[in-house]
């Protein structure tokens, strides 16, 4: 009548701590694909996750996407501006074939009678 529980060795249970935290599924999807109770499941994740598996939920990774996001944003909107600015029309006189006068002042003489 009694029913004999099942033993898994250390490897087993490191190998499917890493196969929950390597795929997307949820944990009783995986503890259902691998006949293992989700709460047994559960506590060697508890016991045995290695975070170096898990490198998108990694806090300061995270935040240096974060911060990268950011950046690359601002300078999007600086070069989004940039392009605006150069789209105007121009507004010199020059473009709009107004001449510009010029002035022509004598030249300056030194006191030894040179010309600059």
């Amino acid at each position: 009548m009694s029913e004999t529980r099942q033993r898994y060795n250390e490897t087993f249970k490191r190998e499917a701590v890493k196969y929950v935290q390597e795929q997307t599924k949820s944990l009783e999807e995986i503890a259902n694909e691998l006949n293992i109770n989700p709460g047994t499941l559960r506590n060697w994740v508890g016991k045995y996750r290695e975070f170096e598996n898990e490198p998108v939920n990694q806090g300061e990774t995270l935040r240096q996407q974060s911060q990268m996001i950011d950046e690359q944003q601002r300078e999007i909107e600086d070069l989004k501006e940039e392009i605006a600015i150069l789209k105007r029309p121009c507004t010199s006189s020059a473009k709009k074939g107004t001449k510009v006068p010029i002035y022509r002042r004598s030249p300056l003489r030194f006191s030894t009678g040179e010309d600059v």
